[in-house]
């Protein structure tokens, strides 16, 4: 990994590309300004990780191992601490700050965040199974996930079974996005496509891992 950020989602917009003429839908986030929280390194954690800290906070918002955590870094408070395996973490210092700019115009990403909750849901919406005829003795059973396998042999029902459960609410990636544009005075991103979670969710921008 080269470079990562935290950002929080705006929401989507549209960008119209005049040399394509065509328009572009993408998803606002803003980036940063992200600080360096704490380093770790080999010697005594056993690997090296930036520790980036995104959101201010105010003090009686935080437990007090936080708040010793942050004063020990003097970088004031932050809601959110997310740690990143750089390739290079000795460049970067407690302190230093992150902002848009540290992506460019055409930068493929990957961008993971947490879902939007969808609660208890069924069979059909949860993993698109088919449903049953409404009409021709089916009774009322339309919508149920149907058999859950043999009787007597194995008499149990096996590992990854689509039912009935709690859907979403889960870490998401999307991956190799572009970025389309970056607006560095007000740390803003503008990325190619729909990326995870609702308007305010927490989103990690990183360099891809699987570049087209």
């Amino acid at each position: 990994m080269q470079k990562g950020i935290i950002g929080k989602k705006i929401g989507m917009t549209q960008i119209f590309d005049q040399e394509a003429g065509k328009v572009i839908p993408v998803t606002v986030v803003e980036a940063g300004p992200c600080v360096v929280v704490q380093k770790k390194s080999v010697e005594n954690d056993g690997y090296a990780a930036l520790q980036i800290g995104f959101d201010d906070v105010k003090a009686q918002r935080i437990n007090k191992p936080m708040k010793g955590h942050f004063d020990k870094s003097e970088v004031g408070y932050k809601r959110v601490l997310k740690e990143f395996k750089l390739d290079d973490c000795d460049a970067l210092n407690v302190g230093d700050l992150l902002k848009a700019d540290t992506f460019a115009v055409g930068d493929i990403v990957d961008v993971s965040g947490t879902s939007k909750g969808k609660g208890f849901t069924g069979a059909i919406k949860r993993h698109n199974q088919h449903r049953l005829k409404e009409t021709h003795g089916t009774g009322p059973v339309h919508r149920q996930a149907g058999s859950m396998g043999a009787c007597s042999s194995p008499s149990r029902i096996f590992k990854g079974k689509g039912m009935a459960g709690h859907m979403g609410a889960e870490n998401v990636t999307v991956q190799n996005l572009v970025i389309v544009k970056i607006d560095a005075e007000n740390n803003l991103i503008a990325i190619k496509g729909a990326i995870p979670g609702p308007k305010g969710g927490v989103v990690c921008i990183t360099d891809a891992v699987k570049k087209a």
